[in-house]
C-alpha cells in the first residue's frame, strides 16, 4: 500500500484508490495507492493505468525545480544561508591542494576504497512477528560519479548477499554538472552483485535533482517522496516512510508524511538526519538516513570535523537514539568532491530486524 501526501489541493488531481499486482513481485503481495488530500485528510481517488500518480508527482516536481533553480537551501528551520557551503568548500578545496601538495591524496584516496559491509540486528518488542529477522540492505551517499573505482570494490562485498528489502537514502548523484548516467549507471552495475527479494525503495537527498526520480524508476527503485507505503507479510505489515531531503529542498509536505501515516510498525527512510526529532514524536521506531558521510575527514578516532547536521546533530553517525526511537546513519558508500578518506571508512550497512536479540 503505498500513501502519497499530495501537495496539491486542486480537486483535478484527486483520484480513487485501487489495488494492483506488480508484474515483477509475488502475486500475493499486492499494492494500493492512495492520495492524502493536504486540506482535508481524507483518502481521495485514483484513476488505474500507467499514469495513476502523474499529477501529484508533477506538482512535486515543479516545486522542486524551482527549489533548484535558486540555489538556496530551506530547512526544518527555514531559509539556510548558503555562506557557509562557499566557506566549507574554499576550505575543502584548500584541504585538497594541501594533500596533493605534501603527497597524502594517494592515501586517502585508498581509504575511500576500503569501505566495509556493517551488519546490524536491532530490536524492536513492537515489530510484527513475520517481520521478526527481516533484512534491509541500507545503502546511502553513493555518489559513484565522483568515485567509479568503488564499484568492483562494493560488488565483492555484496556478491551472493541476499536481502527483503533494499533502501538507498539519498545523494546518489555528486558532481552537480556530470550527467546522471554517470551515477546511475555504475549503480546499476552495483545492483547486479544482490538479491532483493521484496523490493527497492529509494528517497532523494540533497545532490539528487528531480530528474533523478527517473532515472531510478528505470533501475527499478520506487522513489518515496514525501509518502508511505505498507509491506505485508499475511496479516501483518510495516511502514515506511520515505520524505524527500531535508537539509536543503524542505517543505512542510515532509512532516505532513510523517504525522499522517498509516499506523503500526513505522520506519523513516530520510536522507538526512534533521528531522529525528519529529519523526520520533510521530511515533516512528527505526530511522535510517545518510548524509554526513560519517564526516569523511575526520580526527583521529573517527571524530568528525564537519557533518553538516544544523539541526539533530547527535545523529551525525552509526547508531543513535531519539526518545523511544532508534536511529542509524550511514557513513556512506562514496565520498564528495573530494575523493578521499580519513579516519572515516565508507559503509555498506545491513540491518536486520529483530522482536528480541538472545544474550550468548
Amino acid at each position: 500500500m503505498v500513501l502519497r501526501h499530495n501537495p496539491s489541493r486542486d480537486a483535478s488531481s484527486r483520484m480513487p484508490a485501487h489495488s494492483v499486482i506488480p508484474p515483477d513481485r509475488s502475486p500475493s503481495v499486492t499494492t494500493t495507492i492512495l492520495r492524502i488530500d493536504a486540506g482535508r485528510n481524507t483518502p481521495s481517488a485514483a484513476n488505474a493505468g500507467k499514469n495513476h500518480y502523474s499529477a501529484p508527482r508533477q506538482v512535486w516536481a515543479e516545486r522542486r525545480r524551482v527549489m533548484e533553480a535558486q540555489r538556496a537551501q530551506f530547512g526544518p528551520d527555514g531559509p539556510r544561508s548558503l555562506w557557509r557551503n562557499r566557506v566549507f568548500s574554499a576550505g575543502l578545496s584548500a584541504f585538497y591542494a594541501g594533500t596533493r601538495l605534501v603527497r597524502l591524496d594517494g592515501r586517502g584516496r585508498r581509504n575511500a576504497l576500503d569501505i566495509q559491509l556493517v551488519s546490524r540486528s536491532i530490536s524492536f518488542p513492537d515489530l510484527p512477528k513475520s517481520f521478526d529477522g527481516y533484512r534491509i540492505l541500507h545503502l546511502s551517499d553513493t555518489h559513484l560519479d565522483c568515485l567509479p573505482e568503488l564499484v568492483p570494490v562494493a560488488a565483492r562485498l555484496l556478491a551472493g548477499i541476499e536481502v527483503d528489502l533494499l533502501a538507498l537514502t539519498g545523494d546518489i548523484h555528486g558532481h552537480h554538472r556530470a550527467p546522471l548516467s554517470a551515477s546511475t549507471g555504475p549503480l546499476a552495475e552495483l545492483m547486479k552483485a544482490v538479491i532483493v527479494n521484496d523490493r527497492r525503495l529509494a528517497v532523494l537527498g540533497n545532490h539528487d535533482p528531480a530528474d533523478m526520480v527517473g532515472a531510478l524508476e528505470e533501475l527499478g527503485f520506487e522513489l518515496l517522496l514525501n509518502e508511505s507505503t505498507l509491506l505485508s507479510r499475511g496479516k501483518e505489515h510495516i511502514v515506511l516512510t520515505g520524505l524527500d531531503d531535508v537539509h536543503r529542498f524542505f517543505t512542510p509536505h515532509a512532516l505532513g508524511a510523517l504525522s499522517q501515516s498509516p499506523q503500526g510498525f513505522r520506519i523513516a527512510l530520510v536522507h538526512s538526519a534533521e528531522v529525528a526529532d519529529h519523526a520520533a514524536a510521530a511515533e516512528y521506531s527505526l530511522y535510517l538516513c545518510g548524509h554526513t558521510h560519517g564526516g569523511q575527514i575526520c580526527l583521529p578516532g573517527g571524530r568528525p570535523i564537519i557533518a553538516h547536521l544544523l539541526r539533530c546533530r547527535h545523529a551525525s553517525i552509526g547508531l543513535w537514539k531519539e526518545r523511544n526511537m532508534t536511529g542509524y546513519t550511514s557513513r556512506g558508500l562514496g565520498v564528495g568532491d573530494v575523493p578521499l578518506r580519513f579516519n572515516s571508512r565508507g559503509e555498506i550497512c545491513i540491518i536486520t530486524l529483530r522482536q528480541a536479540i538472545l544474550a550468548d
